[in-house]
């Protein structure tokens, strides 16, 4: 008979940043994205990152956050800054190192996705369309 195998504990969904995980992602955005001293106050960057998590699991419109976040074009335009200067990538590798030396990374199983869909409007075309006849409009006169 083959032995029960044991379940690993299943982490919950995150829906905003632990003081843990903070602690370990604001020195990367502090110090790809510094305050700026010009300009408009940014929002604060945890509650971004907060409202960022909750569009991208949720996958509602940036228009229709939840009161409790900050503004929808403010939070949509520091995401687009943070993917501009590099905090994802950085933080991502931060975290992929100190996972992999905890011992929690398997590099030998690996999987990749993808999705199809159809061409919008028709995609490119890869010649010109050919005239059939000359136009034979009335002369508007």
């Amino acid at each position: 008979m083959k032995a029960k195998q044991q379940k690993p504990d299943i982490l919950p969904t995150i829906w905003s940043v632990s003081n843990e995980l903070w602690s370990r992602i604001e020195p990367a955005i502090q110090a790809l994205d510094p305050p700026s001293q010009i300009g408009r106050t940014r929002i604060e960057a945890r509650a971004a990152l907060n409202a960022m998590i909750y569009v991208l699991r949720s996958g509602c419109q940036w228009n229709q956050l939840p009161e409790h976040f900050p503004d929808d074009s403010s939070v949509h335009r520091t995401m687009q800054r943070w993917v501009e200067a590099g905090v994802f990538a950085q933080i991502w590798v931060d975290l992929v190192t100190e996972c992999a030396d905890l011992g929690g990374v398997d590099w030998t199983w690996q999987a990749v996705d993808g999705a199809m869909q159809k061409a919008r409007l028709g995609g490119i075309t890869s010649a010109l369309t050919r005239r059939i006849a000359a136009n034979q409009a009335r002369n508007a006169a």
